[in-house]
This record gives C-alpha cells, structure tokens and sequence, in this order.
C-alpha cells in the first residue's frame, strides 16, 4: 500500500472521549485512507510521532474571525495552536450579509467598515472559495448585523417587516451553507431586540437545522433570566441552543456556576443544547462602564482615537480623566477592553461540565488582544489537563473536537477515522502549553509539532509551511 502522508508510531486520541490507542494514520488527498499497523506501508512523506498524540485538528467553536480569515489568510494564532476549523459570526456580529460604509460597535470587532462588502451569505462564502486560508470557516449569521442591515433605529424591536426581511436573510444563509444564527442581546445594537424578534428572526432554522448560539442579554445579576430566554428561543425554533462563552460575570455573582450550570442539566433534559467557554477568568469586548465597574481589573485592548494607550491598565488610564470612567470612556471610543470579571474557580467548574466545548473568543484585531487569541488550547490541553488534571487528555481532545463536530453538525471532521478529512494535528503531551500572557499576549505556543489541513501540512516540525488549504465549510441540508 502507498499513501500520500503516513503519520508513525503516536498514541491516536480520537475525538470520541475513548482511550487513546497506538497506530499509525495514512493519508491520501485530503482523507484518512487508514488507521493502524503500516509499518509496510511506503509513503511520499512521513512524520514519525513516537512518543506525540495524533488527535483531530482542533475546531475553534466561538472565533470573531470572519474577516482576518481574508486578511490574513495565513491564520497565524490559529494553526500554531492546531486549530483547523473556525466558527465564525458568533455574538450576533456576522460579516455577512451587509455592506457599510459605517457600523456601529461591536460590529467593528471584525475590523474596518470596508470589510463589510457582501450583500449575501453566499457572497461572503464565495470569497473563502476564492481566497482559501490556512484553515476551514463555518459560519453562523448574525442577528445584529441583519439589524443593522435592515433598521433604521436600532434603539427600538423590529417591526413586522423588517423581521420578515431578516428572516429571509436567514432562509438565504442557510440555503448558502450557513451553520445556523447567533445572537448579541447584551449589545446596543440588539438590546432593544424582545425575545419574540428572535424566534420570528430564526423561525427558518425549524426548515434547515443548525444551532441558535447566544451571548446572553446578562451574564451577571440577571443571568438566570437572560438563560431562561435563551432556552425559550432554542425550543421555539428547534435549534441546538449554543451558550456562548458561558460565565457568571461580576464578583458578587462568583460561585453561581453551581446554579447555572444544574439549571444547564435540567434544561438539557427538554432540549438539545451546549456551551463553550476559554481558560481565562478575563474576558474582553467594546470598552463599556459597566463592564469596568463589575471587574477586578480592565486593561485597554485598543482606542481608535488613543492608540498609544493600548496595553495599559486602566487604573493607569483613569488619572488622565480625573477618575472619570464616563469622560474615558467618550475620548478613548471607539475602544475595546481586557476584563478581569470572573472567578477562576468558575472557569474550571464550567469547563469540566460534559458539554462544554473550547471556544477562544479572540479577538484578531486588537492591538493588545487577549491572550486567548494565541493560547486557548494548548492551555487546555497544558495547564488544565496535564497539570491540574481537571479531565484526562482524551477528555480534553473531545472537548475541542469530536463534541464540537458534532454539536454544530460539521460532517467528516472533528473525529479519527477511516473517510474522514485529515485535520489532524500531531502534539508532544509533556510539553504543549501556551505562552501567551496579557503582557506579551503574542506569544506561539509550545509542543504544537505538526498540523495538517485536508491532507496538507500547515505546520511542520513546529514551523509554518505557508500552505491555505482550508475551505468553506457549507452544512449540508
């Protein structure tokens, strides 16, 4: 037998959540062709993983990076870390389908108003087709851009027709191949939203199947509500509910995971649903005052009109405005911040939850990013599993690729197996760990050796090859 690429001698870690197993994998184009003993076997190429796991290519479930995937397709902080699938559009910020020549925060998130140049979900997934990065989109379509696209005022709910118009939009995407809708109550261009737009927005996600992911309208105070709404939706619709980045934000709300997270276990009993969440107790979106106020500490991620102060703390930051969070906040915006606002032992109980999926939440284009851009899952697989020994390498694998394959329906990925894509990543299990910090936040991992995309190295022998091999993922109806 000959192959194309034969990865020798490593312990495979499915993606299922079973045991890890010895053998070797052989590619040829962009599928696994065989798994186990070919040691007869000859090859064009050969990658010996003696002592190295062989696990599917990471799927990033919750990324901003629907644009950075066309403006720098290389996606550098992605395939360091062995990721080989983003899920784009979440948080209710999609890039498609609108063009602007402004847009209101957090759209900016995704970059310059230019980047908003397609009138169609299919558009903007022609372009990936056209433009291949290193690594495979799916992505979902965003509630706050279709207000955006389709309102006048956003300070108040869509009228009749206009969340007909937005539905419509959604019956497009999802004939385009759109992985299923995401919402952003919690920010002003949805707050105004009521739970009935919503279920009239995504009523086409009842014809073609896909997850209805949410930022929740409040992860503090009035989480327990804002979960409520969120499980309301998902059955009205029959979607798979995605809890974005689950968290219990504020320190008077520290320990409510216990509650959230039973709430989460009685819910699942009614309806399909899961969640992601980062290993950070530091999250980071537009510049806002109440976020500053409920958090321990907030360092600037970036300021249009301030630049030079990005990086900086606030309380650094605050002197210059005479203590005024108000008058900061109106001379650095547009902004985005750094928040210290949940409670590491939160984290950590969220994480182990069963159904908690990896999720970065980066944020490409931040001049001082987060530091989960560059080091969500080898931190994972490093901090949390090797050595806090929250749940077992295989537990950890799952979480960041079999379960996210499965949750949001991307067929032939996510798992090890005979006929399905060779995403795979080959890792050193002692060494792997991240390096990122928030005050170097650019930092590549480490222990990441080898990452393959539909058959082809992106990274090899720890280096990037240059190579775009990644696609546009269309869920298939």
């Amino acid at each position: 037998m000959h192959f194309q690429l034969i990865i020798r001698n490593g312990e495979v870690i499915d993606g299922t959540g079973n045991a890890r197993f010895s053998a070797d994998v052989g590619v040829n184009g962009e599928r696994i062709d065989a798994i186990g003993d070919l040691s007869a076997a000859s090859a064009d190429r050969m990658i010996d993983a003696t002592g190295k796991i062989v696990a599917p290519g990471f799927i990033d479930s919750h990324t901003h990076d629907d644009a950075f995937v066309l403006t720098h397709p290389d996606v550098m902080p992605k395939i360091v870390q062995g990721v080989t699938t983003v899920i784009a559009g979440n948080c209710g910020i999609s890039l498609a389908p609108l063009r602007a020549d402004a847009v209101p925060q957090p759209l900016d998130l995704l970059g310059v108003p230019e980047r908003f140049a397609y009138d169609s979900f299919s558009n903007y997934l022609d372009a990936l087709d056209r433009s291949p990065a290193a690594v495979n989109v799916a992505a979902l379509i965003g509630h706050s851009t279709l207000r955006v696209r389709h309102m006048d005022d956003l300070a108040r709910e869509a009228t009749a027709g206009e969340r007909a118009d937005m539905a419509a939009d959604v019956e497009a995407a999802m004939q385009a191949g759109a992985f299923g809708v995401s919402s952003g109550t919690f920010y002003p261009p949805a707050a105004a939203a009521s739970t009935q737009e919503l279920i009239d927005v995504c009523a086409p996600l009842a014809r073609y199947p896909g997850v209805f992911a949410t930022h929740l309208r409040d992860e503090t105070a009035d989480i327990v509500p804002s979960m409520e709404e969120a499980f309301a939706i998902g059955q009205a619709v029959g979607a798979n509910l995605v809890l974005s980045h689950h968290k219990v934000a504020g320190k008077e709300n520290h320990g409510r995971s216990v509650e959230t997270l039973a709430l989460i276990d009685a819910q699942g009993e009614r309806q399909p649903l899961c969640l992601d969440c980062h290993p950070y107790p530091a999250t980071s979106t537009m510049l806002r005052a109440d976020r500053i106020r409920q958090s321990s500490r907030v360092m600037l991620a970036w300021s249009t009109k301030r630049p030079e102060l990005a990086g900086k703390d606030f309380s650094e930051i605050l002197p210059l405005y005479d203590g005024s969070v108000e008058a900061a906040i109106e001379d650095l915006k547009p902004a985005g911040a750094i928040y210290f606002v949940m409670d590491e032992q939160d984290v950590q109980r969220i994480f182990r939850h069963e159904k908690t999926m990896v999720g970065s939440d980066g944020l490409p284009n931040d001049s001082a990013p987060h530091p989960r851009l560059w080091g969500t899952f080898p931190r994972v697989l490093g901090h949390y599993s090797r050595e806090l020994k929250l749940f077992p390498l295989e537990t950890a694998v799952r979480k960041m690729t079999g379960l996210t394959a499965e949750q949001f329906g991307i067929e032939g990925r996510g798992h090890v197996t005979v006929g399905s894509y060779a995403d795979l990543v080959v890792f050193d299990p002692a060494e792997v760990i991240d390096r990122a910090t928030f005050e170097a936040p650019r930092l590549a991992p480490e222990g990441i050796e080898h990452v393959i995309v539909n058959g082809a190295p992106v990274i090899a022998h720890g280096k990037p090859t240059g190579a775009r091999p990644g696609r546009a993922l269309r869920k298939n109806h």
